[in-house]
Order: C-alpha cells, then structure tokens, then sequence
C-alpha cells in the first residue's frame, strides 16, 4: 500500500480531490433540503372574480402568517397571457392538463379548486414541508434553477417538432397549429350566422322598409336592426364566457353544458325532416304573428326620423330576445370551448369582435343588396330546412368534441377535420334523403307530403 502511494503520488491527489468534491456536493444537496425545509414555496394560480379563488387567498395568508418562512407566489391568468402560459408550464411538469382555477402547487403535490377536503390536504402538505423538506414546485420551470423533482412525467417546456408553421409576408413566421381557435371562431361564426330565425326576421323587415320607397329609411332601419341586435347577442355570448369561466374549475359543468347543446343539434336535424313539428327551435307562428304588425307599426313612425329610429331599436330588442330559443346553440357551443382552452379576456375580446363580424356577413349581404336594389326576397322554408340540417350537423359535431376531448381544438388540423366531418354528415343527409332514397320511394318527413299537396 505505501510502496504504491510513494510511485504513485500524483494519482492520490486526484483521488484525494475527486473525494472533497463528493463531499461539498453532499453538503450543499443537505443545505438545499435545509432551505427548502425552511422555506416552502406556495404557487397558486387564480382568477380575478373566481369565487373558490376568493376562498382560497385568505387560507393561504393565514397559513404565511403562523408560518413567516411560508412563500406564496401568486400568477393571476385570467387577464395575463404570459401567466396562463407559466400555469400551463406548470401542469406540464406535473403531467396533467389544468381545467380551471384556482390551481395550486406545494412541493411534489398539486390540486385544481378548493375545498374543506383540498384544504386539509394543502394543510397536511405544509406541514410536511416544514417538518421534512419538500422540493420547490417552480424550480427550473419559473426561476430557471435546478429542475425540482415533481411526480409524474416530466414534459420539459421545448418546441413542439410538430408544429406547422407558414411564412407571411409582413407577419412573418406564423405557427397555424396556434392559429386553431381563430379557425374554430371563423367557421363556428359562419356557420351561425345563416340562422333561419334572424334572416326571416331581417328579410321581412326589409320587404317591408322597401314599401315606403325611400332608400335612406330603409339604410336606418336595417343599420339600427343589424347594430342592436348583434350589441345584444355579443352580451349574451359575453355572459356565457363569464358564467363558465367562473364554474370552470368543475369538470361536470363543461360536460352538462355539451350535453345541452347536443340536444339542441339533435332537434335542428329533426327540424329538417318534420320542420316546426314537436318541439322546434324556430320562431313559432305565434310569434312570427305578433312580430308582422309590429314591423308594420315601425313603418307607421315612418314620417318622424327620430321616431322610426327609436320603434327600430325597441323592436330589434325584441327580435333578439324571441330568436334566443333557436340561436344558443352555437354561442354555447363556443363560449364552451373558449373557457375549455382558459383564454384570457383579452383574448376572448378579440375572438368575440371576430366572431360577430363573420356572424353579421350574410345579414349585412342581404343588407346591401337591399339598399342598392331596393328589392328583396324571403327566406323561404326549404332554405330553412338545409341550414338547419349544416348548424345541426356542425353542432352535433362539436358537442361529441367537448365530450371527448376539448383539446382537440387546440390543433389546426384535427380542427379542419372536426369541421370537414360535419359537414360532409350534412352532404351525406342531403344527397341521401334527396336523391338516393327518392328513387326507391322513399320518402321521410314532411317536405315531400306538402310538395305534393302543393301540385295537386
């Protein structure tokens, strides 16, 4: 042993350091566990106006105050982007997806909402900390030091390699994986606007504003109709975003409001077959009765400008309230699927700007046409029946979607295939029940009984 470290004394050095670098690093794990112990960090995620949030905070303050070594960091992700995105970070980590807030993390544990049970677990976990040490839930995922050993599979926050991205000239490089919401609003929007109820409604008035010949009454009446109502239908959708934004964080809601407007998509595929027949989501006849004379009395206040304005607004009010009953579908639909994917209310802004613009295009078309014409014609019950059939068709569609899956909107791809499925359903219907199964004598629902009715 002495006859080896006298020929070999340079090699005992080495050994000898190799050895004190073990050493300091054991030291400084054992001091990082002391820290830790003596400083357990709380992250919790919230939003502004979330009622469990609420509940929450003060728990959290007087647990920090009986424990001043007690950190809470706190991300508010309902306003903030790049909040939402850390909470996402976060989750990821930990290998689950979060479906609302208030989400919290200690140490190697997480919980989404707040409750008696979840706060004797949040107690339990701090106290661990404090007794044992526990690791810092953001490490290496918020502050950019050492990874933190989380349970669950680590998904480190990379590029994804899948992305699809496309080359713009003056946009530059755009990811249209990220561009799915804003697909989804455009088609959804689209589709939407071609509701039976509210081009009867808007058809009528105009066949009736063109009877007084002046092209600058009929230019104030549809403006102030298309204004109002469409002022109207963004509070309702607005008031959807907000009610499910609020109640997010229970999974059963999402699948209750789904289940909703599935229903309402099997009834407009029944509207195509047996139109108006048990229970319908079109204006009845009663009110399309009631609404007739009142459009008349509108035209009545024709010679006082300030009084046609004033009887337009209170009638379109009153449109939009009647045509509720077969519009919420896809506002449901859609409201739904914004607070499936926790966006920010920015965001939900600019999505909702977009989404009443591209709803208002076949109205502001049929719009045009009539000032520039002065001729209109009606929406008629056969065009109702297919547009029933489409938003039918699409609506069943995403309501299976945020059944199974909300999260498959998140990719342009599966999005346009969500779609292409939809309507190639109502294709399929249509070339079935209008072409195919007529040569064979069969005939469903009511449209071929009044046809021929109509020829004899």
């Amino acid at each position: 042993m002495f006859s080896w470290v006298k020929r070999n004394p340079f090699k005992l050095v080495l050994i000898l350091i190799f050895t004190l670098s073990l050493v300091w690093l054991g030291a400084t794990t054992v001091q990082a566990q002391t820290e830790n112990a003596d400083h357990p960090i709380i992250y919790l995620f919230w939003g502004d106006g979330c009622p469990h949030c609420a509940a929450e905070k003060p728990f959290l303050e007087e647990l920090a105050a009986a424990n001043p070594s007690i950190e809470i960091r706190a991300y508010e992700v309902w306003s903030s982007d790049s909040n939402r995105e850390l909470m996402f970070k976060m989750a990821a980590a930990y290998g689950f997806e979060p479906t609302g807030v208030p989400t919290t993390f200690i140490g190697a544990q997480h919980w989404v909402g707040f409750s008696d049970v979840i706060q004797e677990q949040m107690q339990a976990a701090v106290e661990a900390c404090l007794a044992n040490g526990c690791p810092d839930a953001g490490a290496g995922i918020i502050d950019g030091s050492t990874p933190a050993a989380v349970t669950g599979p680590k998904q480190p926050a990379v590029v994804d390699p899948n992305a699809s991205y496309i080359d713009i000239p003056l946009l530059g490089r755009v990811d249209l994986n990220a561009q799915s919401l804003t697909i989804s609003t455009l088609l959804i929007s689209f589709v939407d606007g071609f509701n039976p109820c509210s081009l009867w409604v808007l058809s009528m008035l105009m066949a009736l504003a063109i009877h007084t010949g002046s092209r600058k009454k009929v230019l104030l009446i549809g403006l102030i109709f298309l204004t109002v109502t469409a002022g109207i239908y963004a509070l309702f959708i607005a008031g959807l975003f907000s009610v499910l934004k609020v109640v997010s964080f229970v999974g059963w809601i999402q699948i209750v409001v789904a289940l909703v407007a599935f229903v309402m998509a099997v009834i407009n595929i029944k509207d195509y077959f047996f139109y108006k027949e048990g229970v319908s989501l079109t204006i009845s006849e009663k009110d399309r009765n009631s609404l007739l004379p009142k459009m008349r009395n509108v035209l009545e206040k024709s010679d006082n400008i300030w009084g046609l304005a004033g009887a337009t607004i209170v009638l379109s009010a009153g449109v939009s309230l009647v045509e509720f009953s077969c519009t919420a579908g896809f506002p449901v639909l859609w409201s739904n699927l914004m607070t499936a994917h926790n966006v920010s209310t920015g965001t939900f802004i600019g999505l909702l700007i977009l989404y009443m613009i591209i709803y208002q295009l076949d109205e502001m078309a049929i719009f045009g046409t009539v000032v520039v014409t002065l001729k209109s014609s009606r929406l008629e019950e056969k065009h109702g029946r297919i547009l029933k059939l489409i938003g039918g068709a699409l609506m069943l569609t995403l309501a299976i979607v945020m059944l199974i899956n909300p999260k498959i909107m998140n990719n342009l791809g599966s999005s346009l295939l969500v779609f292409g499925i939809a309507f190639a359903f109502a294709g399929f219907i249509l070339l079935l029940h209008r072409v195919i199964l007529p040569k064979f004598g069969i005939h469903i629902g009511t449209e071929f009984g009044r046809k021929k009715r109509k020829h004899r």
